[in-house]
C-alpha cells in the first residue's frame, strides 16, 4: 500500500473562542506528539468581523512549541503582502524553526473584501502577480541580490540570514493554467476538494507538464475538511459542514459527500488508502468539528491503521 502523510490545520477562527488563546500552542504540540507531520494555517483575513488570525504569527507561535513538524502556510494570500515583506518573514521563522516552514502561495480568495481594500491588495492580476512572485522570493529568501519588479524603482535586494529555500507549495484548482504553474515553479501543488478520481485525472496532467518544464513532478498535498464521527454531536456537526462547504465550493451534497472525510478510524483509514493510491502524497485537514482535540487523535488512530 502507498504512504501518505497527514497534517492538520491550526484552529486559527471560530474554533478559537471555545480553546482560548492558548489554542494554537496546545494543536501544534498536540499534532506532534501524535506523530503525525505537519501543522497549517490558513490565510482567512477578510475584515467584516470574521475572526481569523493571521497566519505568520500563529505559524511562528507553532515553531516555539515544537521541533519536529512542518510548519505550512495553506495558502498564503499573495495579493495582500508586499513580496519582499513576504520573504522577510518567511526568511526569519525558517531560520528560527530550523528550517521546517513550506511556502503555501495562492491568489487568494476574499477579493473586494474590507481587509484587501484596506490593505490595498490588487482585485485583478493576481495570476500575474504570483507568476512574478515565484520567480523572486527564491533568491530573496535565499539571501542572493534579487531585483524586484512592479515595485517602483525596482530595488534590489539582499535579506539576511540565507537560509535553504523553503519547498513552494502553490494553492489553486484543477485548471490549465493552475497546474502549468505548479509544474514551473512548483515543489508541491495544493488544491482542496477533490476526489481520489479527480486527483488521478490532473495528476497525469501535472506529469506531462513537468516533462514540457523538465523538472520533477510536484507532490499532490490535498486539503480535505473532515468530521470524524464520536457520536450524535458529530452527525449534526458534519450536516453543517456539508451545508457551508455546497455553499463555498458551489457543489451537491453528492459531490461534497466524495471530497470530504467523514466516519470513524477505519473508514477514514480506507479513505486515505484510496486517496494515496490516486496519487496523494500528503493529505491536510481541515477539522469542522468543535472537539479539535479529540479529532487530531482520531485522524492519527486511523493513520496508525494503514
Amino acid at each position: 500500500m502507498s504512504t501518505i502523510a497527514i497534517g492538520v490545520c491550526l484552529p486559527t477562527m471560530e474554533e478559537i473562542r471555545k480553546l482560548g488563546p492558548s489554542a494554537i500552542a496546545d494543536a501544534a504540540r498536540q499534532v506532534e506528539a501524535v506523530g503525525l507531520d505537519s501543522v497549517s494555517a490558513a490565510d482567512v483575513l477578510i475584515g467584516d468581523g470574521t475572526l481569523a488570525l493571521e497566519s505568520v504569527t500563529v505559524l511562528a507561535t507553532a515553531a516555539a512549541v515544537t521541533g519536529r513538524v512542518s510548519l505550512d502556510f495553506g495558502v498564503l494570500a499573495l495579493p495582500t503582502r508586499p513580496v519582499a515583506m513576504i520573504a522577510a518573514q518567511v526568511q526569519t521563522l525558517q531560520y528560527l524553526s530550523g528550517n521546517r516552514v513550506r511556502l503555501g502561495l495562492g491568489i487568494g480568495g476574499f477579493r473586494g473584501s474590507p481587509f484587501w481594500q484596506a490593505v490595498g491588495a490588487r482585485a485583478t492580476h493576481r495570476g500575474r502577480q504570483l507568476d512574478t512572485a515565484l520567480q523572486v522570493l527564491p533568491g530573496l529568501i535565499a539571501g542572493e541580490p534579487t531585483t524586484v519588479p512592479d515595485v517602483e524603482g525596482t530595488p534590489e535586494l539582499v535579506l539576511a540570514p540565507a537560509v535553504p529555500v523553503p519547498p513552494l507549495m502553490i494553492g489553486g484548482g484543477t485548471s490549465e493554467p493552475v497546474l502549468r504553474r505548479v509544474a514551473a515553479h512548483g515543489d508541491c501543488w495544493l488544491p482542496s476538494a477533490l476526489s481520489p478520481r479527480d486527483v488521478v485525472a490532473s495528476a497525469s496532467r501535472l506529469r506531462e507538464l513537468a516533462a514540457e518544464f523538465d523538472r520533477p513532478v510536484p507532490r499532490i498535498c490535498l486539503g480535505v475538511h473532515g468530521v470524524l464521527d464520536t457520536g450524535a454531536a458529530s452527525r449534526s456537526e458534519r450536516d453543517a459542514m456539508l451545508r457551508d462547504l455546497g455553499g463555498f465550493f458551489g457543489m451537491t451534497p453528492e459531490q461534497l459527500v466524495d471530497v470530504v472525510i467523514t466516519g470513524g478510524p477505519r473508514q477514514v483509514a480506507e479513505r486515505l488508502a484510496e486517496y494515496a493510491e490516486a496519487g496523494v502524497a500528503e493529505l491536510g485537514f481541515g477539522i469542522d468539528a468543535h472537539d479539535y482535540h479529540r479529532q487530531v487523535e482520531m485522524i492519527a488512530e486511523a493513520r496508525s491503521l494503514l
